[in-house]
């Protein structure tokens, strides 16, 4: 770990983007990249999160920055990162605001699509669980109240894993972003699966 201090943002940035270098990420968003989201997320306030919402947010504007960052751009990887780190928060708020009455990240909308770029929702989970479909025949009513027994059941830790797993991230990745050991986001899944397949056939 020693060596990668001695490295510049950008040169660690085409590691992990170059060689998929995990500890050079891991290096990137813990420690070299510390005080700036330290010093991006200070003074902001996400409706209904606490602090730890608001470090995590940014944490995932820096993920995009390690990932999306293009040298070529005649850009310093730190103003892109704080860019991307500025839009991330505020997208977050803006999100918070239109949920005025449901904390940041509580609400499980099996219906909604995890992100803008598939058509990934929190059903297709169960999918991918040991459930099998020909069993689960889910109407209108019945979702509406599988959405809830879910948001009931997982902590808010475990929405969060869920919701980044069904981005596509991988346990190395979530794990880093939320400054967790792999082990406990693959032990967070497993819990995950077990209580919506015990609600999905509960229902």
């Amino acid at each position: 770990m020693e060596a990668y201090g001695n490295m510049s943002f950008e040169e660690l940035v085409m590691r992990v983007q170059r060689d998929n270098d995990n500890i050079a990420l891991e290096y990137l968003i813990n420690t070299k990249c510390k005080n700036l989201i330290k010093k991006k997320t200070r003074g902001y306030f996400i409706l209904g999160a606490d602090k730890e919402d608001v470090i995590q947010e940014g944490m995932v504007g820096l993920y995009k920055a390690i990932r999306d960052f293009n040298p070529d751009k005649e850009v310093s990887f730190v103003s892109f990162a704080e860019l991307c780190i500025n839009r991330q928060i505020i997208s977050a708020i803006k999100a918070a605001g239109r949920q005025k009455h449901s904390p940041l990240n509580s609400s499980v909308s099996m219906d909604r699509q995890v992100n803008d770029d598939d058509d990934c929702t929190y059903l297709d989970f169960i999918s991918n669980s040991d459930i099998n479909p020909e069993e689960l025949v889910i109407g209108k009513e019945s979702r509406k109240n599988m959405e809830r027994a879910i948001v009931d059941a997982l902590s808010k830790m475990e929405q969060k894993v869920l919701a980044f797993y069904l981005k596509g991230k991988s346990y190395t990745e979530i794990a880093t972003i939320m400054g967790k050991e792999e082990k406990s986001i693959d032990n967070a899944l497993q819990r995950i699966k077990k209580k919506v397949e015990k609600i999905a056939y509960k229902g």
